[in-house]
């Protein structure tokens, strides 16, 4: 995607103008969005997201032919839109050989997407990356966001939940992965993963009761 097919498209690059590292503070005001318990904690928060998340999400839910992936990390779910045939703007804070680099999502004014927005977000600014990317598609495109169950949780987030309800949370019921570093194997090779994960899928001006579904 390029700002010729999408012109009010207007991204500024910026230079870590956001603190993406994480502390213990942050960790338990927003603990539902944490991939990770504080021990292994990742400056700037990369853990990888399981292809496989994307891929039955594709099965769940249609989306936009135009999808924003404004985390990519190194690719790992844009390269599945991709070969499902969207076209994908893959950016990201951080340079990790994949996408735009530099752009820092949050800090993106008087834009406009017209497509749909799929993450992983950073988990220190989940509910901020879920507000932002309703703020600027349309109405009735689509926001999902691949976060902890537990996310769920919390009095801000109720709030969010409330004025801004996701149209259908889908749980998986076996587990799905985040890996530190994008390390799968190792990840796999110490046990896995015992965190459930989710989609939160919001439809811009759904108003309506949030459906609960199962998957995986």
């Amino acid at each position: 995607m390029n700002n010729a097919e999408n012109p009010q498209l207007t991204i500024p690059r910026v230079s870590g103008s956001t603190d993406w590292s994480g502390n213990k503070n942050s960790i338990y005001k927003t603990l539902g969005a944490s991939n990770h318990t504080d021990k292994e904690r990742q400056s700037e928060d990369y853990y990888a997201t399981d292809p496989k998340a994307a891929e039955l999400l594709l099965e769940l839910e249609t989306f936009s032919p135009n999808i924003w992936e404004c985390a990519c990390g190194e690719g790992h779910l844009s390269k599945v839109f991709e070969k499902a045939g969207h076209t994908v703007k893959s950016t990201d804070l951080m340079d990790r050989g994949f996408g735009e680099t530099g752009i820092d999502f949050l800090s993106i004014d008087n834009l406009e997407w017209h497509g749909d927005i799929i993450t992983n977000p950073p988990y220190k600014y989940a509910q901020e990356f879920i507000e932002k990317a309703l703020q600027i598609i349309p109405e009735g495109n689509k926001v999902a966001m691949f976060l902890k169950v537990q996310f769920l949780e919390g009095k801000g987030r109720k709030k969010l939940f409330l004025s801004q309800p996701p149209k259908t949370v889908y749980v998986s019921s076996s587990r799905l992965l985040c890996a530190k570093n994008a390390e799968f194997e190792k990840m796999i090779a110490g046990g896995g993963s015992a965190v459930a994960y989710a989609w939160y899928v919001w439809q811009k001006g759904f108003n309506g009761t949030t459906g609960l579904k199962w998957f995986n």
